[in-house]
């Protein structure tokens, strides 16, 4: 047989230079030569290269110190709000919930009315003066160039955590991810950034600021790639991960180092919670749909001008009626999942939660404040899989209802976020929990975010966006209408 000629040398091919097709590798790697294979990197669909989002010495310089001031606002939302609460209610540990129950009626209701008299007029001073100045850190990511009003976020974050700490019922992480982006979009002004690396700068400030409240660096990274910025690819995913770990630790200089939500029992999977989350999915889906659009609806018609200094006064007062009969409602939802997921409560105060939340919250938003959605619909979907869940034991008994509310939690947030991958990280860093029921959390979350998607598919992000102006549009005459057509 005849022994093939070897490759002349001008012919053997160059392993070091990329094909044609290739995508560049951005920055260049120090090893220069590619393995024996000659196949590039890049082939690996998540290492991209970062030319669209730059990742230079001067970037992760101001990441450090996003990290760092992200979670020392953090610490001070919270100094805000525990004082408050501590203030108000009595409330220093344990429950806040039980804290607010032990107190006579007019004692729940006089602290929300003092919440509306003074957070109305804070805010509508607030904008008046701050008009045309932005605090929407979705929208400046999405479809601005990232820049956001230090002094407007950092008064509304205030006010926010103001009146969450006299019981209204939203959620406290939109302050300290404001504050997050915020403050991003300071340095990424002094270090001159780019608008796309000052977009990334800020969706990572505002992942840490949930990661640094909430002790969920993973979630926090996840929220900020897969939320804000929509890519899970390295050049996002890494510096998500260093910002809100640095966030994180640097909150631990007040905040505890523990899970949220402590105590949780380690659940076991068995079949009665595998099959209940297959059902639970399409309905937790449903009523995603139905809570973002409510949201929606008075996001949009919500009240402004001179009536804004009243609205939140009048919220506030009806708030505190309801939570005469349900102390549950007071706060973002908190001690409500809590109860849900260690199994305290019946079927029907469960279910007449699920129902009151989110109408509570959408009152108070409704109302002109400002505040976020994260665990007032994480809390719903709690006690709404509770509340099912000991309803299917009545047919089918074996699975403890603590372990329906990890799933119907996941389930809503998922739906609720449409983002089922940052759903499931933040639950299991929430309660340090839910690991052995990770198939029916996973399952429940995949159908529910399925459902809402194909259904709708906004989110409680996207549908809080404000109205976008529209610019008047000459019309045109049509081409057969003109003088001189042919």
């Amino acid at each position: 047989m005849r022994r093939p000629y070897p490759l002349a040398p001008d012919r053997r091919p160059d392993r070091s230079v990329p094909r044609a097709n290739e995508r560049q590798r951005v920055p260049t790697p120090l090893i220069r030569r590619r393995i024996p294979s000659g196949r590039g990197a890049m082939e690996q669909p998540n290492v991209t290269g970062d030319d669209e989002f730059p990742l230079t010495l001067a970037f992760w310089g101001a990441l450090v110190l996003t990290g760092v001031a992200t979670g020392l606002l953090g610490d001070a939302m919270m100094a805000i709000l525990f004082n408050l609460e501590h203030l108000a209610f009595g409330f220093r540990s344990g429950s806040f919930q039980a804290a607010v129950a032990r107190d006579s009626p007019l004692h729940r209701v006089a602290p929300l009315m003092v919440a509306g008299l003074i957070g109305g007029p804070a805010w509508y001073l607030l904008r008046r003066f701050t008009k045309g100045e932005r605090s929407e850190i979705d929208d400046a990511i999405w479809s601005g160039d990232g820049k956001l009003s230090f002094r407007r976020s950092l008064g509304s974050s205030v006010i926010s955590e103001f009146v969450i700490g006299l019981g209204a019922s939203i959620g406290r992480e939109a302050a300290p991810k404001l504050l997050g982006g915020a403050s991003a979009s300071v340095l990424a002004g002094w270090a001159a950034l780019r608008p796309a690396q000052r977009r990334l700068l800020v969706a990572c400030g505002g992942g840490a600021g949930l990661a640094a409240v909430y002790n969920v660096p993973l979630g926090g990274a996840l929220f900020a790639a897969e939320i804000l910025v929509g890519s899970v690819a390295l050049p996002v995913v890494l510096p998500a991960l260093a910002c809100s770990f640095i966030a994180t630790a640097t909150a631990w200089f007040y905040l505890p180092e523990h899970a949220t939500y402590v105590n949780v029992p380690a659940y076991h999977f068995n079949a009665q919670l595998m099959v209940w989350a297959l059902l639970i999915g399409p309905i937790a889906g449903l009523l995603a749909v139905g809570y973002i659009r409510i949201v929606a609806w008075v996001s949009h018609h919500r009240i402004t001008g001179r009536p804004a200094l009243f609205a939140p006064f009048v919220a506030f007062t009806i708030l505190g009626l309801i939570g005469i009969a349900y102390p549950q409602l007071f706060g973002n939802g908190k001690d409500m999942a809590h109860e849900a997921f260690l199994g305290i409560g019946s079927i029907g105060l469960f279910l007449a939660l699920a129902a009151l939340k989110p109408l509570v919250t959408s009152l108070c938003l409704g109302s002109g404040a400002s505040g976020g959605l994260f665990t007032p619909v994480m809390s719903t979907g709690a006690v709404l899989g509770a509340g099912l869940g000991l309803a299917w034991s009545q047919l089918w008994p074996g699975a403890p209802a603590g372990a329906y509310a990890l799933v119907g939690a996941s389930a809503m947030i998922g739906a609720g976020m449409q983002a089922p991958l940052a759903a499931l990280a933040l639950m299991l860093e929430l309660t340090h929990g839910g690991f052995s029921i990770m198939v029916p959390m996973v399952a429940a979350t995949a159908v529910a975010t399925w459902v809402t998607r194909h259904i709708d598919g906004y989110s409680i992000y996207t549908g809080r966006l404000a109205a976008e102006r529209q610019e008047p549009v000459a019309l045109r005459p049509h081409p057969e209408h003109e003088p001189n057509a042919a």
